[in-house]
């Protein structure tokens, strides 16, 4: 690619475009975190984006729901509604951590092309795999993210241990 692309002021509003778009929507999925954890959950959220808006979002609600699978990319993707094949093709999925291997499946088999995972220090999903099906993966390293779950973990243990099957 030529360097001086990068230049071009066209460029560089794109960029800035994009990392407002990726602030605005993790910052919801955030939002979504943080309401599971005030609700004695844990704090994953998550967001579905087609065409630069909002159509579903959610939050991890395992233990409110008493739920076996009620992750946040779950949740979300059921308060999204029933969409179109062509939708799901389009749409950016958010998460605050990377998606476990159930939330990664459930995205393959909707074809959903996009996933920006806010972190994935704290626990690591099939991300070669999704990638190896095709998936774009954006890892955004977010500190609020990483914190999040790192203060959860620490106070939490047994409730985090139960929700990724150990």
């Amino acid at each position: 690619m030529d360097e001086g692309i990068i230049n071009l002021p066209w460029h560089r509003a794109l960029l800035m475009s994009l990392e407002q778009g990726h602030s605005r929507f993790l910052r919801a999925a955030i939002d979504e975190a943080r309401a599971g954890l005030a609700e004695g959950g844990i704090p994953i959220g998550s967001v579905l984006v087609i065409d630069g808006k909002i159509v579903g979002q959610g939050h991890n609600r395992r233990v409110q729901r008493s739920s076996a699978i009620l992750h946040a990319e779950m949740d979300c993707l059921e308060n999204a509604g029933r969409l179109t094949a062509a939708d799901y093709q389009k749409a950016t999925l958010y998460s605050t951590l990377s998606p476990c291997d159930m939330c990664s499946g459930t995205a393959l088999l909707y074809k959903i092309p996009r996933i920006v995972i806010g972190e994935n220090r704290t626990f690591q999903g099939p991300e070669d795999y999704l990638r190896s099906r095709g998936v774009e993966l954006e890892i955004l390293d977010d500190p609020e993210c990483i914190a999040l779950m790192t203060e959860f973990i620490a106070a939490r243990p047994e409730l985090w241990n139960e929700d990724i099957g150990i």
